[in-house]
């Protein structure tokens, strides 16, 4: 009987011993260092679990070869509902925190950037290269104007209809759906611009006020030079002055533009050249920001009908052709002082 009991004993010292060192092989695989680059990326395809989930692992240059990775997952459930998605490898240090971060559910974020006075080709030529997005585009402008469900009573371009911001989206996410967001967000900026509106604009439509918005987008980088550029071209529409405004012009020209607009440019007859034609152009020529939407709704109250670049970043305003005409010359001395000042260092 001692020697059964003995026996018995023993057997169960081994079995514990192998357990032991069994949670240890388990713990020791758990705390394995995962060496990722910082911007490495790893999809998981639906159904990978498991055995499938340690081979992948694997393969992928994640995870030795280990025959305790089934182990792990049993002892601890929680790191085996990986979810399928694409995950950044940022900040794992070890095969536990992969499988938490793979379970979590939390899938790598891309930016996708729309930027203020950049016209519709531009955006759609950043879009179409845009990193891990479904480019489900439609293949016309018109098509995928009518795809994002703007406004029918206007022109079916995208041109300022985009509104500028940074979009995340994850992989796989589709293009029209991220314009979608960028559309809407700005429709609703539109309808709350126009709606706040003051009431003695010489401005037809909601789209009116775009194409101006998107010209004083152009115009002016500078916040507090909006109210002022928007009131100018307000002022000029009230009179039936021609806006003359050459980032209208540049936009009409279209790849003909190679840096500068020379006379024979600002007598070309387009539909954008507008020291040509009267009014506003048929289109925005960009997109416009917030700014510039409440610029346009809330002009500064100002006589001026004219402006130019006084050589330090703004410009200067001016309510008589006198003025300007001045304000104009003083400009262009400015320029040939820089150019002297630049020639004699």
């Amino acid at each position: 009987m001692k020697k059964w009991t003995a026996l018995f004993t023993l057997v169960l010292l081994a079995a514990a011993g192998v357990g032991v060192w069994g949670y240890h092989q388990v713990t020791t695989l758990a705390k394995s260092p995962i060496h990722a680059k910082p911007d490495q990326l790893l999809t998981i395809e639906k159904g990978t679990t498991g055995k499938k989930l340690g081979e992948f692992l694997h393969a992928q240059g994640l995870m030795e070869c280990s025959a305790f990775f089934p182990l792990l997952l049993k002892l601890k459930p929680e790191l085996a509902a990986v979810k399928a998605g694409t995950y950044s490898l940022q900040g794992v240090n070890n095969l536990s925190e992969l499988l938490t971060r793979l379970a979590s559910g939390k899938e790598a974020q891309f930016a996708y950037r729309v930027g203020e006075g950049d016209t519709a080709k531009q955006v759609l030529a950043a879009l179409a290269s845009a990193a891990h997005l479904s480019q489900d585009q439609r293949e016309s402008e018109t098509a995928l104007y009518h795809a994002l469900g703007l406004p029918a009573e206007s022109p079916a371009k995208l041109e300022g209809w985009l509104y500028p911001d940074t979009y995340y989206y994850t992989a796989g996410s589709s293009a029209v759906a991220l314009l979608k967001r960028a559309s809407d967000k700005m429709q609703s900026a539109l309808t709350q611009a126009w709606a706040g509106r003051d009431k003695d604009l010489p401005l037809k439509s909601p789209y009116e006020m775009l194409i101006l918005a998107s010209i004083v987008e152009k115009e002016t980088a500078l916040d507090d030079e909006r109210g002022q550029v928007a009131a100018v071209f307000i002022n000029r529409l009230r009179k039936n002055m021609r806006l003359q405004t050459d980032p209208t012009v540049i936009y009409g020209m279209g790849e003909r533009y190679q840096g500068n607009i020379r006379r024979a440019d600002l007598n070309e007859v387009t539909a954008y050249n507008t020291y040509q034609i009267d009014g506003l152009p048929p289109t925005p020529i960009a997109m416009p920001s917030v700014a510039s939407l409440e610029a346009v709704a809330h002009p500064a109250q100002s006589n001026a009908l004219y402006f130019v670049a006084n050589g330090q970043g703004g410009h200067t305003f001016s309510n008589t052709l006198g003025e300007h005409n001045r304000a104009v010359a003083h400009y262009l001395q400015q320029l040939r002082k820089q150019k002297h000042d630049n020639a004699t260092r």
